[in-house]
């Protein structure tokens, strides 16, 4: 951990407020680069107007990393990216694609994390690349947030998974 993973990791936390407010699955996202944010993201997809499971919070961050790259030099070797829940597979191989080593998070998936990951059979892509992850910034506040969106019964998205019974479970 260093000395700035608390304050993204309240960045991303406020995008997965948005995300909660609007109805959608309270998961935010940022993405640094040489001490400021480059890259935004929350989950959508998720209310009942249109449900996919494309849009996480770190894809549509990398989206906006792809533009950015378009028009300015990054190491993306010293990029971090914070997401307040663990990055599921999906997202892991992209961020790992993308050439992302250091990821922060706050809160374990336990239905669909994808960092624990067994890459040593993998292609040397996924096998070779030397990552750096942080689990537990800011853990209890992106709880609470989940605790919220599934105490409402008008949010349907994962309400009977494995992964809404595990928050259910967890103490603030």
């Amino acid at each position: 951990m260093n000395s700035n993973d608390i304050q993204y990791m309240t960045k991303a936390l406020s995008y997965a407020e948005t995300a909660l407010k609007r109805g959608d699955f309270p998961v935010g996202c940022v993405i640094t680069y040489a001490n400021r944010v480059i890259a935004t993201g929350e989950r959508t997809g998720t209310n009942d107007t249109s449900t996919n499971e494309l849009d996480h919070a770190e894809i549509n961050a990398l989206r906006q990393l792809s533009i950015i790259k378009s028009k300015e030099d990054i190491d993306l070797t010293k990029v971090t990216l914070y997401s307040t829940l663990e990055p599921c597979l999906m997202c892991f191989s992209a961020i790992m694609i993308n050439g992302i080593t250091r990821v922060v998070y706050a809160f374990e998936d336990a239905m669909g994390g994808g960092t624990n990951l067994d890459r040593t059979t993998l292609s040397p892509l996924y096998r070779n690349l030397q990552l750096e992850i942080i689990p537990g910034i800011c853990r209890s506040k992106s709880l609470n947030l989940f605790k919220i969106f599934f105490s409402n019964n008008n949010n349907k998205y994962l309400n009977d998974s494995y992964l809404a019974q595990y928050i259910r479970s967890q103490k603030l």
